[in-house]
């Protein structure tokens, strides 16, 4: 008896916390289809533009880079040439050398075909504001890697 009573007591009290909703009243929109579709023309061009602003700080570069970082793609060269002079309008030579490191990352599989374009196509650019890549500082090792158990 006790436990009917309160199985209808919960039943009661769903009712009156839950309102009730149709399964025909909620339907998936896509909203991201039929808008306009940015060229990758566009596209360069507009980062480049961001990235070239004479009054750009460290904050909105590094929103910048974490917007690039974040989409599915490979940063042109013209963009990365573009970050490379912003950060060093802004003085950040840490952040130029973690961006570059963020652009070999995002090469994922194909790292061996991409990314040395990548260097070649930046390489002038890094010579005319003294940046080295993670290759030249040695961060592409690690530093306090130990020995593989396995492999002794």
């Amino acid at each position: 008896m006790l436990r009917s009573a309160s199985s209808s007591l919960v039943k009661v009290f769903k009712k009156s916390l839950v309102p009730a909703t149709r399964v025909g009243s909620v339907l998936p929109s896509r909203l991201s289809h039929g808008g306009p579709v940015e060229s990758d023309e566009e596209f360069d061009c507009r980062y480049e533009a961001f990235f070239n602003r004479k009054d750009i700080d460290g904050w909105e570069i590094r929103k910048g880079m974490n917007d690039l970082a974040g989409m599915d793609l490979v940063p042109d060269p013209k963009i990365i040439n573009a970050a490379m002079y912003a950060c060093r309008r802004v003085n950040d030579y840490a952040l130029a050398v973690r961006f570059l490191e963020s652009c070999k990352d995002k090469c994922g599989p194909k790292l061996n075909e991409i990314y040395p374009y990548i260097l070649q196509e930046i390489k002038p650019t890094l010579i005319e504001l003294g940046i080295d890549t993670p290759e030249e500082l040695g961060y592409d090792k690690p530093e306090l890697a130990l020995e593989n158990v396995y492999d002794m």
